[in-house]
């Protein structure tokens, strides 16, 4: 009987550790209880799903991943400038922002978007919409402890 592998539709139970490229370490599940997901369900980077795909129950690889192939590139039209009106809204005034605060705001959609407030400018504030890892060279480490639905 031919080993299953992970499907685009598998539960996968893994450990896995994400590192950048100077080797600072930004999560590992190595040394604590490993990650469980749905594949396809939009729990994990599409990039990092990828790289599972076809792998078996105890497989263990590494992958070093370009930008693109990660969390995409830095886009610069997705730092925008936010009305203090709207920014009232949605923080607490006797909490000041400060540069790297992380605010949600809701979409037109009635979901939720986050940036990372970068400063003042004007009557506004600077926000960088982009995934915090956009732009990165990622180190991807994973090994496959279970499989699901494969």
């Amino acid at each position: 009987m031919p080993a299953t592998v992970i499907q685009p539709d598998s539960h996968v139970t893994f450990h896995y550790r994400l590192s950048l490229a100077d080797g600072s370490v930004l999560l590992d599940t190595f040394a604590e209880r490993p990650a469980t997901l749905q594949m396809g369900e939009g729990q994990f980077s599409p990039g990092l799903e990828r790289c599972m795909l076809a792998l078996a129950e105890g497989d263990e690889r590494a992958y070093e991943l370009a930008p693109e192939d990660a969390f995409g590139p830095r886009n610069p039209e997705l730092v925008q400038r936010v009305a203090k009106s709207l920014l009232d809204a949605h923080t607490d005034p006797d909490d000041p922002l400060e540069p790297g605060d992380l605010i949600e705001f809701p979409t037109p959609d009635g979901g939720r978007m986050a940036g990372v407030f970068k400063g003042w400018e004007g009557d506004g504030a600077l926000f960088d919409f982009n995934h915090p890892l956009a732009g990165q060279t990622l180190k991807f480490e994973v090994k496959i402890i279970g499989i699901l639905g494969a």
